[in-house]
């Protein structure tokens, strides 16, 4: 008995290393667009007196959201994935996580959150724009979304977790996935 559980063990963890290798072989190949939620932030949506332009009132990382985002950074630069650039959502929370991951970043409206109601009016203008801009991006190299739960749950169906990797293809298909916790 306890061979076949060591068995099945085996089995899965040579299932998920071979999975994490075909993984990084598409992301080597480039041309994929890859969705990172952002870090841990603890708490849910934003507070009242959220300000887009004032971090001091937003939800922001934490020590365990900054490890992580250096985590994710190291990830990159370890096994030499090519990225055409990095795109960010306004949100602190995001800003924060590619300056730490990747230091070169731009922001992108279209990646902002539309959780909360005062932003919901957003969502579909938003989506829209982000699905106009990959149709048109051309490059080898790979492009990195910094973003939000919903935004992800909007383009690829799926949820996310905290400081999680998404890849897909221009088509939005979704190539495999990567925790950093």
């Amino acid at each position: 008995k306890i061979l076949t559980l060591l068995f099945i063990g085996l089995l899965n963890f040579t299932n998920h290393a071979f999975s994490d290798e075909k993984i990084l072989n598409y992301l080597k190949e480039g041309k994929k667009l890859i969705f990172i939620r952002h870090a841990i932030a603890p708490g849910n949506g934003d507070p009242d007196n959220f300000n887009i332009k004032d971090c001091s009132t937003q939800r922001n990382l934490d020590k365990k959201g900054i490890n992580q985002s250096k985590k994710i950074g190291l990830f990159f630069k370890n096994n030499k994935i090519k990225i055409d650039k990095v795109l960010s959502s306004e949100w602190c929370r995001c800003t924060d996580t590619a300056k730490y991951a990747f230091k070169k970043f731009e922001t992108f409206d279209a990646l902002n959150s539309f959780y909360d109601d005062k932003f919901a009016a957003n969502k579909t203008k938003q989506i829209n724009n982000l699905k106009k801009f990959i149709k048109n991006w051309d490059s080898d190299k790979n492009l990195v979304f910094i973003t939000h739960y919903v935004v992800i749950s909007s383009i690829l169906n799926v949820g996310s977790s905290s400081g999680e990797i998404i890849i897909s293809d221009k088509n939005l298909n979704i190539i495999g996935r990567i925790t950093t916790m």
